[in-house]
């Protein structure tokens, strides 16, 4: 399970890094512009800190992987993540509409692309805490 956490803090702060380009690839300069300023304000104060704790969770799986897999306390840290992970797996197919991404071919390949890596997450850091 250590090298599934090395892969794991190697995905996260790509994934990371990824929410830079969010602004100019969504258009957020003309589309929050009808949002009041403390609206998109917070659009784009979120969106920083889920990126950076996405990040943070990388780094901590890089370089703590054996402590997570093998103490109490690096169990119950691997719950929370697999429950973070859960969560946004069920926004994936029940939060955000298929309108989406269903007939594009980019947005499908995304969409199955980050289905497989919410699943791959939420498996890893839940197997963690129930089984190894």
């Amino acid at each position: 399970m250590e090298l599934h956490l090395k892969i794991i803090g190697i995905v996260l702060p790509c994934l990371a890094l990824v929410h830079i380009i969010f602004p100019k690839y969504f258009n957020w300069k003309e589309e929050l512009k009808p949002l009041s300023l403390i609206n998109k304000q917070m659009m784009e104060v979120h969106t920083f800190f889920v990126a950076f704790v996405v990040f943070l969770m990388g780094v901590l799986c890089f370089t703590s992987a054996g402590e997570l897999v093998s103490t109490p306390l690096g169990k119950k840290i691997c719950l929370g993540m697999g429950i973070f992970w859960f969560a946004r797996w069920i926004c994936q197919f029940f939060v955000y509409s298929s309108k989406l991404w269903r007939g594009k071919v980019f947005e499908t390949l995304v969409h199955l692309l980050f289905s497989f890596l919410w699943t791959y997450l939420t498996g890893v850091f839940l197997y963690i805490y129930f089984m190894a």
